[in-house]
């Protein structure tokens, strides 16, 4: 798998109180306080941080406040990012500071297992390392690669690539979760797509190192081809409209953000950025900013 980060970023911050214990998600609009760690949380959008306690139990009553600069359900990784400021912010207020590998396993835990969320690990491990990744998942095993790009090339992709949110909210647990199904009882389609999705990133490094901005926009097109073949509820009509509008306006590649089925879409388009942004705005996409982050999590 191939990662890169961009600068849009998760945020939390543990701090020692005298009494209780407060859970605050300012990017959800939810907060709860409660008597012990360990106490029942029924407010679902304050599952993770409840997780977290059980996941870190703290050493004395504390607030543990997120916050995000990605609209939830993106498909930006975002809950992977929260994850890992979360696991950093209760490790440091013990005097903890881990190592990028070591909290992103942490932060996987921590939302598939103690959260129970089903997913998987590469929004972890890219929050936690930054920059461009090739990242290796031989289970329980996980290695990275940095990757490292010419400097104008690497500023080109940001400044030709178009993100858009389009503002359709999903669950990328339920999509993943029909998919790891559909798989398990061997259908040869779903494994077949995934195999080739193997392929792309694989060819993917080799673009990028390469400084091939059309190879780029070809595999980018080439996984969400595969990517549909996952699951049929992939892409959205929403999503296929703001493809067709990309597309005329010279897009020469562009896929879903994470799992599909609504949030973001990226686009690498021609030289003439301004009428894309144009084409998508019209489209009714909310036009997010791409900056390259290459060093992944750090105090605040």
């Amino acid at each position: 798998m191939v990662t890169a980060s961009i600068n849009l970023l998760a945020r939390a911050e543990a701090v020692r109180r005298r009494s209780g214990y407060l859970l605050r998600a300012s990017e959800l609009g939810s907060e709860v306080e409660l008597e012990r760690p360990d106490a029942a949380v029924t407010d679902p959008k304050l599952n993770l941080h409840a997780a977290a306690l059980r996941l870190r139990p703290p050493s004395s009553p504390l607030s543990l406040t997120t916050s995000s600069d990605v609209p939830p359900g993106s498909g930006l990784g975002s809950s992977g990012a929260l994850d890992v400021a979360i696991v950093a912010a209760l490790a440091a207020l013990e005097g903890e500071w881990l190592d990028p590998l070591h909290l992103a396993h942490e932060a996987w835990r921590l939302e598939a297992v103690e959260a129970k969320v089903p997913g998987g690990k590469q929004d972890q491990y890219a929050a936690a390392l930054g920059g461009f990744n090739v990242i290796t998942f031989r289970d329980p095993d996980v290695s990275a690669t940095p990757l490292s790009l010419d400097a104008a090339f690497s500023a080109e992709l940001a400044r030709r690539i178009v993100l858009c949110y389009t503002g359709a909210s999903r669950l990328s647990g339920n999509t993943i979760a029909r998919v790891m199904a559909a798989y398990l009882s061997g259908n040869s389609q779903v494994s077949g797509a995934l195999l080739e999705l193997r392929e792309v990133a694989v060819e993917m490094a080799e673009a990028l190192r390469r400084s091939d901005l059309a190879r780029v926009g070809a595999l980018l097109t080439r996984n969400w081809q595969a990517q549909q073949r996952l699951d049929p509820a992939m892409r959205t009509p929403d999503m296929a409209r703001l493809e067709s509008a990309m597309r005329n306006a010279g897009a020469i590649g562009g896929k879903a953000a994470g799992s599909g089925a609504g949030g973001c879409m990226f686009f690498l388009v021609g030289s003439d950025v301004e009428s894309a942004c144009a084409a998508a705005t019209a489209s009714g996409a909310r036009l997010l900013p791409v900056e390259w982050a290459m060093q992944g999590v750090r105090p605040c």
